[in-house]
């Protein structure tokens, strides 16, 4: 179950179940229940999946998982790239998260957002002033958005955080940035600015705005930079989770896995859009370089 719609994640995980024998329609029958970035309704379909009998669910993010625990004691709960889901109440530990729960978390450390403001003014020339695309009411977001405030303060860089609560709050925010001189912004996760993507790039565009985002789609969506977790390898790890579920093995006996890859992806096509010139050693560290 999850708040938004990612098909390459959702063929990621059913790539994973393949491999480990699991073929739907023959041995699996996947039931999907999607709130199209209406958190509000995870509850109820965290109940409609509870009513009709499956034995596994995989939840995305710290919404899903929180509504699916909340309808479900009894039912398995895989995770799929949560943020901090001791600190959120979702387990009680990584290495025995105990209850119905267990899986992977996208958790790297907060202090990954200085790397972020790194790779951007190591892109923008005489970069002084960046913006953060944060949505405030996104559970545990509050750490790293005091992590990037130390990190804009000790690397020189005045960072003004725009808030955004919905998609539509979007081209306000980008109007405020351009009164605010801001030279670059940082586009912090949420599922519904996954959802949003494209109208941010577009907005990026339209002010020529180098932007940064932690998942790679979309900078293959057009945008500039991304440095983050591969969403599709975190998805074949759940995959993982879910055949041992199914085998017989017990949640609270299977430790919670972090992520220890990350992938740099750069879009050449934008940064000559925007006029800009990427290192060749940044070009060199990349994973991906989008021509």
């Amino acid at each position: 179950m999850t708040d938004t719609v990612n098909p390459t994640s959702s063929a990621a995980l059913f790539e994973g179940q393949r491999d480990l024998g699991w073929a739907h329609g023959k041995n699996l029958l996947v039931v999907d229940r999607v709130a199209h970035g209406r958190i509000g309704d995870l509850p109820h379909l965290a109940s409609e999946l509870v009513e009709v009998g499956v034995e596994v669910i995989v939840a995305y993010n710290n919404q899903a998982v929180a509504a699916t625990k909340q309808a479900t004691t009894r039912i398995p709960i895989v995770m799929g790239f949560v943020i901090n889901p001791v600190g959120d109440g979702l387990i009680a530990s990584l290495a025995r998260p105990g209850g119905n729960i267990t899986g992977v978390t996208w958790d790297p450390d907060p202090q990954i957002t200085e790397k972020y403001l790194e790779l951007l003014r190591e892109i923008v020339p005489r970069l002084e002033r960046v913006a953060g695309l944060i949505d405030p009411t996104y559970p545990q977001i509050g750490v790293y958005r005091r992590a990037a405030e130390t990190a804009a303060s000790r690397l020189g860089l005045v960072l003004r955080h725009q808030e955004v609560r919905a998609e539509a709050d979007l081209p306000g925010a980008f109007a405020r940035m351009r009164n605010e001189k801001i030279q670059a912004v940082f586009v912090y996760g949420s599922g519904w600015k996954f959802v949003a993507r494209k109208h941010i790039v577009a907005l990026a565009d339209s002010y020529r705005l180098p932007a940064m985002y932690i998942w790679k789609e979309p900078v293959i969506d057009g945008g500039l930079i991304s440095y983050g977790v591969s969403l599709a390898d975190l998805n074949r790890r759940a995959a993982y989770y879910v055949d041992k579920v199914l085998r017989g093995a017990a949640p609270a006996s299977l430790p919670v896995e972090q992520p220890t890859t990350f992938e740099l992806v750069v879009n050449l096509n934008n940064a000559r859009a925007l006029g800009l010139t990427i290192p060749q050693s940044l070009l060199l560290r990349a994973d991906q370089v989008i021509e």
